[in-house]
Order: C-alpha cells, then sequence, then structure tokens
C-alpha cells in the first residue's frame, strides 16, 4: 500500500434537508443522514448523469447536523385506481445546518471540474434542498482512523444506529439495492478499520458503487 492517496474532498452545506425512509409506506419517516443512493444521485447530476459516471465510483462519506425538527408538507397520494386522492398535511421530519463531506479516491481531476461547474444544480435528499459546495486535494494516510459521523458499512463497526439503506437504485426504478450502514449522529463512534484516514485521523472507508447498474 502507498505511504499517501491523493483525494477529493468534497464539502457540501445546507440550511436544511430531508430523507424519506423508503422503507416506510404512507408515512414521513426520516433518517438521520443521506443514502448512498442519494450522494450518488447529487454526483450523478454534477456529471451531467449515469451515462457519464464510470460504473466503479466508489466514495467514502461522514455527515453531521446542527439540530433537527419537524414541519407540515403536503403529501399528495397517488391512488391505485387512478383517481384523484385530496392532498393531506403530514409531518415532516427535518435536519438543519448540515455538512457532509464526501471523499472521492479516483478521477480527482475530472472529479473537481465536475462539482466546480456542475452540469445540473445539486440537490441533496428532496427537490428543493439546493446545497452549497466547496472541494480541495487532500491526502490520506494508510491505517485505521476515528469512524465520527462517517457513514460506514454495518459489516466494519458496532458503533452507532444500525441502518438499511438504498445503495443503487436502477434508472427505471424498478430495482433497488440494499445494504446495511452504520452510523453515529452523536460523532463519539470511535476507531475502526479502515483503509485510510485523513489529516484529522478521520476514518475514510469508500462505500459499494451507487451506480444504476448495481442494482440487481
Amino acid at each position: 500500500m502507498p505511504d499517501e492517496l491523493l483525494a477529493l474532498e468534497a464539502t457540501v452545506t445546507a440550511p436544511v434537508v430531508s430523507f424519506r425512509n423508503p422503507l416506510y409506506a404512507g408515512v414521513q419517516v426520516g433518517l438521520p443522514c443521506p443514502t448512498p443512493a442519494t450522494v450518488g444521485g447529487m454526483l450523478a447530476a454534477a456529471s451531467g448523469g449515469w451515462s457519464s459516471v464510470d460504473p466503479g465510483l466508489g466514495f467514502a462519506m461522514t455527515f453531521r447536523t446542527g439540530g433537527t425538527g419537524e414541519d407540515l408538507e403536503t403529501y399528495h397520494p397517488l391512488p391505485a385506481d387512478g383517481k384523484k386522492a385530496d392532498a393531506t398535511p403530514r409531518l415532516r421530519a427535518f435536519l438543519t445546518d448540515v455538512e457532509l463531506t464526501v471523499w472521492l479516491c479516483a478521477d480527482v481531476d475530472g472529479w473537481e471540474r465536475r462539482l466546480r461547474r456542475p452540469v445540473w444544480p445539486l440537490r441533496l435528499g428532496r427537490s428543493q434542498d439546493l446545497v452549497g459546495i466547496r472541494t480541495r486535494r487532500v491526502r490520506l494516510r494508510p491505517g485505521p482512523g476515528r469512524q465520527g459521523t462517517a457513514v460506514v458499512p454495518g459489516a466494519v463497526s458496532t458503533y452507532g444506529t444500525r441502518l438499511r439503506l438504498p445503495t443503487a437504485v436502477s434508472l427505471d426504478r424498478s430495482r433497488t439495492r440494499w445494504d446495511e450502514y452504520r452510523y453515529d449522529a452523536t460523532g463519539i463512534a470511535g476507531e475502526i478499520e479502515s483503509p485510510w484516514h485523513d489529516e484529522r485521523g478521520r476514518a475514510v472507508l469508500p462505500l459499494p458503487s451507487p451506480h444504476p447498474d448495481h442494482a440487481r
């Protein structure tokens, strides 16, 4: 293994975001962090669509939030019989003052160019939740790191909440790949096995590819 690895660190910020848990139908249950499929979709938007993204795309990510809340959102159900249904107000959980950090360890030049001049507007979660983004090149060092608020595969950690999240969704949305992950919103999760860590000692652990080709 090399002594260091060049990576692109992208920091994404937003005042308010909301991530609906797709495991629950008919109710608005929120997730404490974005899914790998959600972050992959944002990267695909920067590239102009999945046809411009390498199927081997992989990234590591950490996510923190400054607070939580609830509001009312108008819900438009789609009945199976095709008839028009009345709009219904429902509680929606949201997160505030969020910061998502994504590490991309391959094609650093290409991703730096795409994220600085994205083809489509960058959103995280709902279509109206636009984000700000800044990038920098960093040098990662080999070895374990601190999990903190990273989203990591469920098999490598016992810290935090175990979540079943969509990793990849097919282009026609008929198939979804689900995987188990761990996330600790408190940030107190300790050291875990990881191939790399950054200058702050944070674990940089690549997740499975979110490319639709992997939605089997």
